[in-house]
C-alpha cells in the first residue's frame, strides 16, 4: 500500500521538476533523494506520532460504534485508495493520496451507515474547495514568481552582474520558506512568527551570504544564461529535497494512519481511538515509499517534470519555491491545499508565463479529470471492497 500511496504517485512528485530541469537523473538519483529522506527524515523520524482512527472528521464517529467495522473499513479504503493509485500512475497521473484515501473512508462509510454518515459539510466541502483553490493558487504564485525572477535577472542588460546580486536573494528567499516550512510541516509548529524568525530567515541569511560571496569569486560560466541555469540546478536538488522531507512527515504518515488504527482497534478495541502509531508501521511505510519510487515513480515523474511544460533550473526552481510558499501560508491560515494540486498548478503557470502555446493541454486536461474522479472512484472501490470484506468476515 505503502508503495502505491506514498512511492508511486506522490513522493515521485518530490523529484518531478528537479527530474525535468535535468538537475537530477532518474532512477538513481532520484530515488536515492527521495527514498532517503522520505523514509528516514520524514515518514520515520518526523512522521505524526497521533493518528485518528476515523480520519479527520470525514465520518460522525458515533454512527461507527463496532471495533470489526473500523476494522474492515479501513483495510477497503486503504486497499481502494492503492488500487486507485495504481491506476492514475499507470498513466502518468499525479493525484492526491490524501483525496483517495478520503474516498474510500467515505465508500465504506455509507456502504455501512448510509449517506448520513459522513461530515458533508465539513471534510468534504474542503476537498472540493481544494480542488479548485490548489491549482490556481499555485500558478498564479508560479506566473508571478517567475515574471519577477525573470525580470530581476535575464531581462537585464549585464545579466552577469545581474545574476550575482539577484541569485543570492532569490535563494536565499527560498531558503526563508524552506526554514520556515521545516518548522510547521515537520516540528509541527504553531506560531508562524516563530518560525520566520527563528528558522527561516537565519537559514535565508545563511544561504544568502554564502552564495553571494561565492558569485562574487567567480561566475559559474562565461555565458550568463547558463551560469544562471548553473547556480539554481545545484539550488534545485536541494528544495526537491526538501519537499520530498516534508512529504515523508506528513502525507505519508496520513496515509499509513489507517494501518496504526486497524492496529490499535485490534489491540485495544474502540479504546484506542487516539493511539502512538509504532515505529515499525512507519518503518514500513517509509520502505514501501522508497520501492515505489525506484520501481513506479518514473511515470509520474514524466508527467509533471516534462509533458506538461518545458522545465528549466530556474523554472523547476520557482515551481519548488512558488508551491513552498504556499503550503506554507495554507498550512497556517487551515486553508484545505493539496501538495500535489498546488505543485501541478505551479507547473501550469510557469508554462503560462511564457505564453499559453508553451502549455501541453491535452495533458492538464487529462489530470484535472483525475482529479475529479479520485474521490468518487475511491469510494465506489472501498464499497464494493468493504462489501467482500463483511461477508467474508
Amino acid at each position: 500500500m505503502a508503495w502505491a500511496i506514498g512511492g508511486a504517485n506522490d513522493a515521485a512528485n518530490s523529484m518531478s521538476t528537479a527530474v525535468g530541469a535535468k538537475a537530477i537523473t532518474p532512477p538513481k538519483q532520484a530515488v536515492l533523494i527521495a527514498g532517503v529522506l522520505e523514509f528516514t527524515g520524514g515518514a520515520y523520524f518526523f512522521g505524526k506520532s497521533v493518528t485518528e482512527t476515523i480520519r479527520k472528521g470525514i465520518l460522525y464517529p458515533d454512527k461507527i460504534t463496532d471495533p470489526n467495522i473500523l476494522v474492515y473499513g479501513s483495510v477497503a479504503a486503504l486497499l481502494a485508495a492503492t488500487i486507485w493509485l495504481v491506476i492514475a500512475t499507470k498513466f502518468g497521473l499525479p493525484v492526491s493520496t490524501t483525496h483517495s484515501i478520503i474516498g474510500g473512508i467515505v465508500g465504506y462509510g455509507i456502504v455501512y451507515a448510509g449517506f448520513s454518515v459522513v461530515n458533508w459539510g465539513g471534510k468534504m466541502t474542503q476537498v472540493v474547495l481544494s480542488w479548485i483553490l490548489s491549482p490556481i493558487i499555485g500558478a498564479i504564485m508560479a506566473f508571478f514568481v517567475f515574471k519577477a525572477l525573470t525580470k530581476s535577472i535575464f531581462e537585464r542588460n549585464d545579466p552577469v552582474k545581474s545574476s550575482k546580486i539577484w541569485s543570492p536573494f532569490w535563494v536565499g528567499l527560498a531558503f526563508v520558506v524552506i526554514g520556515t516550512m521545516f518548522y510547521i510541516k515537520v516540528l509541527h509548529g504553531k506560531d508562524l512568527g516563530r518560525g520566520v524568525i527563528f528558522y527561516g530567515i537565519p537559514a535565508g541569511l545563511v544561504v544568502f551570504l554564502i552564495l553571494f560571496f561565492a558569485l562574487r569569486a567567480k561566475f559559474p560560466s562565461s555565458d550568463p544564461f547558463i551560469g544562471v541555469e548553473s547556480i539554481f540546478r545545484r539550488v534545485q536538488v536541494i528544495t526537491s529535497g526538501y519537499v520530498a522531507l516534508a512529504h515523508g512527515a506528513n502525507d505519508v504518515a496520513n496515509a499509513i494512519g489507517p494501518v496504526a488504527a486497524v492496529y490499535a482497534v485490534a489491540t485495544m478495541g474502540m479504546a484506542g481511538m487516539k493511539v502512538p502509531v509504532p515505529r515499525w508501521i512507519l518503518a514500513m511505510g517509509g520502505l514501501g515509499i522508497a520501492l515505489g519510487v525506484a520501481t513506479y515513480g518514473y511515470r509520474v515523474m514524466e508527467t509533471v517534470g516534462r509533458r506538461i511544460t518545458e522545465l528549466t533550473n530556474t523554472r523547476g526552481f520557482t515551481i519548488d519555491f512558488s508551491a513552498a510558499t504556499v503550503v506554507l501560508v495554507a498550512s497556517w491560515l487551515g486553508l484545505p491545499i493539496s501538495t500535489t494540486h498546488v505543485v501541478v498548478g505551479a507547473v501550469i503557470g510557469v508554462g503560462l508565463a511564457r505564453g499559453v502555446k508553451a502549455i501541453n493541454k491535452d495533458i492538464v486536461r487529462d489530470i484535472i479529470i483525475s482529479w475529479f474522479v479520485t474521490v468518487p472512484v475511491a469510494a465506489l472501490i472501498s464499497a464494493s471492497l468493504f462489501k467482500v470484506l463483511m461477508i467474508v468476515g
